[in-house]
């Protein structure tokens, strides 16, 4: 009920927002590039390049490896063009939000923080739902939804290695009590250090098992295109499954949309809240056109892979017996190098799996500074807040599979929706920002941004950056 309508959903905010941007995600493409490489950090704030890296900490999670495997075992290997049209246009999405965060962020104990609750109170005006969107944050990304990334490390780790489960779990939590006991400033320089390192290690190997079948490629392709074009013999039947699950793991192992990376977006030091838009877009393309893509090739060009009729059965049975998730991948590496699978898979969803988690206590923690504004009730809350954090890593471990996907599944649509219909509401804001940006870049200057002048009203950290300018060009004089 959740999943099913919103993936159309976003395809058609994508839509929208690629006609009303023009194409923002693609015309600004260099743009991207520049920004993660020029931008610095300062003033409470992270430069693009940390903000970027703390975002794919949590969009680079076990979607990526699990979430691509479970969209072909459901909707066949069409689902993998889906999830690439939907990154697409999903990315438009992606800096419609990271635009609103930037726009509406606030100066929080010294840090720029900000996120869905920020823009739907400061933006919307409508804090009664941002109080509520707050809530669940706190609460799913505290105590529920790491619950899904760390049952992932744990199974990994039983197959691959023998380990017991609970032993599992209690070494990730004791790893992730060192990293959140640091505050912020870790949790930043943690997602820096690690994630382009295991973004590009777990890619090179991707392309390892694409050449060992090179010759099967083309072949890859095609049963690719025309699965999700309903015209192939045997996934034609299945093609409303091949955008369905696509579309869904493609926002779930993106984030795109559900707001998830607002708060990220919102930590950056910029001029503009263009500027990060863009980063923010460019991140899905990593996310999705890269790593997901590298996946799914990976499982399909090997042929280790089963895809479900919906009756019990299998349209397709590569490896029988073989369950949908990182086992598709274990079992793509072993064509290549025999053996070597289920390590690599292990290592590949641990690192990828505990980025996710420290971005999930980061969002947590920005959540509760948004709802507790007492310094001393913060602290408290805060403690118990750390002791969730640690007790749902552990107990991820031990849990059901099943429940623990279907609980994130649930507190990730609730948000997805709610993030989708105030983003559609605050349309005209994403608008004045993106061709305020267009046309300081048209006229070949830096893009500086100014609320009152465009006739945007609660971006209060903008207006007092405009003032405190001002003041210092009035000094000069």
């Amino acid at each position: 009920m959740l999943w099913s309508p919103l993936a159309y959903v976003v395809l058609g905010l994508g839509t929208l927002f690629t006609i009303a941007t023009l194409g923002v995600q693609v015309r600004r493409f260099p743009d991207m590039l520049r920004q993660i490489r020029q931008s610095e950090g300062g003033e409470g704030g992270l430069s693009a390049f940390q903000a970027l890296s703390l975002t794919l900490g949590a969009r680079v999670g076990v979607g990526s490896i699990a979430g691509v495997a479970t969209a072909i075992a459901a909707g066949g290997p069409g689902a993998l063009m889906w999830m690439a049209v939907t990154a697409l246009l999903g990315s438009t999405v992606a800096y419609a939000e990271a635009v609103l965060a930037q726009t509406f962020k606030q100066k929080v104990d010294g840090e720029q923080r900000g996120g869905m609750p920020f823009y739907i109170k400061h933006g919307l005006r409508a804090p009664w739902l941002a109080v509520i969107v707050a809530l669940i944050s706190v609460v799913g990304y505290g105590f529920i939804f790491p619950g899904i990334q760390v049952n992932n490390i744990a199974s990994s780790a039983h197959l691959a290695f023998g380990l017991e489960t609970w032993v599992t779990g209690l070494i990730v939590t004791a790893i992730l009590f060192l990293v959140i006991v640091g505050g912020t400033k870790r949790i930043v320089n943690f997602a820096q250090a690690i994630v382009p390192t295991m973004s590009i290690g777990f890619i090179l190997c991707a392309i390892v098992i694409i050449g060992v079948n090179i010759d099967k490629v083309p072949e890859a392709i095609t049963l690719i295109v025309t699965s999700a074009l309903g015209m192939d013999q045997v996934f034609g039947g299945i093609v409303g499954f091949a955008v369905q699950w696509g579309v869904r793991r493609a926002v779930f192992a993106s984030a795109a949309g559900d707001g998830e990376g607002t708060y990220a977006a919102a930590a950056a030091q910029n001029t503009h809240p263009g500027k990060q838009g863009i980063v923010q877009a460019f991140s899905i393309y990593i996310t999705v056109l890269l790593i997901c893509m590298a996946t799914g090739l990976m499982i399909v060009v090997s042929g280790m892979y089963n895809v479900e009729d919906g009756k019990g059965g299998f349209l397709f049975e590569g490896y029988p017996g073989l369950v949908a998730g990182p086992n598709f991948v274990q079992a793509a590496i072993d064509t290549a190098i025999p053996g070597a699978g289920p390590a690599f898979v292990a290592i590949a969803v641990f690192l990828f799996a505990f980025t996710s988690q420290i971005f999930y206590f980061y969002v947590a923690t920005t959540n509760l500074s948004f709802l507790v504004k007492s310094e001393k009730a913060k602290n408290v809350i805060g403690v118990v807040l750390k002791f969730g954090a640690l007790g749902i890593s552990f107990f991820g471990s031990v849990a059901n599979a099943g429940a623990v996907w279907a609980a994130g599944d649930v507190g990730f649509g609730l948000l997805a929706w709610c993030n989708m219909f105030c983003l559609l509401l605050l349309f005209p804001v994403i608008i004045k920002v993106c061709r305020d940006y267009d046309r300081q870049r048209k006229m070949g200057i830096d893009p500086v941004f100014d609320p009152k002048a465009l006739g945007i009203r609660g971006a209060a950290f903008w207006e007092a950056r405009v003032a405190d300018s001002e003041k210092d060009k009035e000094y000069v004089s």
